[in-house]
C-alpha cells in the first residue's frame, strides 16, 4: 500500500477556485500511478470539474482505461491544460470546455459541444462543486447560497437533461455528492444542503431513467486533498485537513478514481440509485 501525505500540511491560502500545481504537498491524481485494463474501452465520458481534484483523477483514469473524454471546468487553464496532456498521452482525445456553470447556456453548450465531438455521451459525470466556510448564518449572502445551488445541483439538472437525448441504454451517470449528505459540517452549510439534494437527486433519477437502461449512482467522498481545499477553507483547518477521519488524513484524488471507474463500466450493469462513500473509514449510514 503507498504512503499518502499526512498532516500538518503548511499555510496555502489561495483564490477560488484554486489552483492543483500550487498545493502542498501536490494532490496525488494517478499520474504515475493509475494503471487501466481496458475496463472502459471505446466509450465517451463528459466531466465537469474534470481540470484537478477527482476530476483529474477521474480523467487520467478513465483515458488509461480507454475512454476518450470531455472536460468542463470554470477558468483553470493551466490545470485543465495539463489534465489534457495526461489524457493524450494515454492514446484518447480530450475535449476542454471552459465556462461557469452557474449559467444553463453553458450548460447545454458542454453537452453539445461534447456531442458534437464524439457523437454521443456513454459516461456523464456531475463532479464540478463551489463551497465557501463561513462561522454564521448570517455572514452567508444570498448571493452566494444562490451560486451554490446554480453550480452544485441546478447544473447537475441541467446538464442531465440535456445530455439524456445522446445517452443510450447501458450508459451511467455519476453525480458527486459527499460526506456532508450525511454528516453535514455547519460551517460549510450553503454546500453541504446542496450535496444532500444531490443524493436525492440521483436516488430519484435512477428509478425515472431505470426503464431506459440507464444507470444512475453517486459518490460521496469525505475529505479528500483537491484544490477547493485551500482555497476555501481556513488556514487552520487546512493544516489539519483529515485528520478527524479514523485514518487521520485526507484521502487523494487517485484514491476516489477507482468507483468511478467501476461504476462507468459495464462490470456495473445492476448498480444504480445507490452512494458510495470514500471516507477513508468514518461511515456513511
Amino acid at each position: 500500500m503507498r504512503d499518502y501525505p499526512t498532516p500538518p500540511f503548511p499555510a496555502q491560502p489561495q483564490d477560488v477556485p484554486g489552483e492543483q500545481q500550487k498545493m502542498q504537498p501536490v494532490p496525488d491524481c494517478g499520474e504515475h500511478s493509475y494503471k487501466g485494463s481496458g475496463r472502459l474501452q471505446g466509450k465517451i465520458a463528459l466531466i465537469t470539474g474534470g481540470d484537478s481534484g477527482i476530476g483529474r483523477a477521474v480523467a487520467i483514469a478513465y483515458a488509461r482505461e480507454g475512454a476518450d473524454v470531455a472536460i468542463a471546468y470554470l477558468n483553470e487553464h493551466e490545470d485543465a491544460q495539463e489534465t489534457a496532456r495526461w489524457v493524450e498521452q494515454a492514446g484518447r482525445q480530450c475535449l476542454l470546455l471552459p465556462g461557469d456553470l452557474a449559467h444553463k447556456a453553458v450548460c447545454y453548450e458542454i453537452v453539445d459541444k461534447t456531442v458534437e465531438k464524439f457523437g454521443r455521451i456513454d459516461i456523464l459525470i456531475n463532479n464540478a462543486a463551489f463551497q465557501m466556510s463561513h462561522e454564521n448564518l448570517e455572514d452567508i449572502t444570498d448571493d452566494e447560497w444562490v451560486m451554490t445551488f446554480d453550480v452544485n445541483i441546478t447544473a447537475m439538472f441541467r446538464i442531465c437533461q440535456r445530455a439524456l437525448p445522446a445517452m443510450a441504454k447501458g450508459s451511467s451517470i455519476i453525480n458527486t455528492s459527499s460526506i456532508n449528505s450525511d454528516s453535514p459540517k455547519p460551517t460549510l452549510l450553503p454546500y453541504a444542503t446542496t450535496k444532500g439534494a444531490i443524493a436525492n437527486f440521483t436516488a430519484g433519477l435512477a428509478q425515472m431513467l431505470g426503464s431506459k437502461g440507464i444507470r444512475v449512482n453517486s459518490v460521496a467522498p469525505g475529505p479528500i486533498w483537491t484544490p477547493l481545499i485551500p482555497a476555501t477553507m481556513p488556514v487552520e483547518e487546512v493544516s489539519e485537513f483529515g485528520t478527524q477521519t479514523p485514518m487521520g488524513r485526507p484521502g487523494q484524488p487517485v484514491e476516489v478514481a477507482p468507483i468511478y471507474v467501476l461504476l462507468g463500466s459495464d462490470e456495473a450493469s445492476y448498480i444504480s440509485g445507490s452512494r458510495y462513500g470514500v471516507t477513508g473509514g468514518k461511515p456513511i449510514l
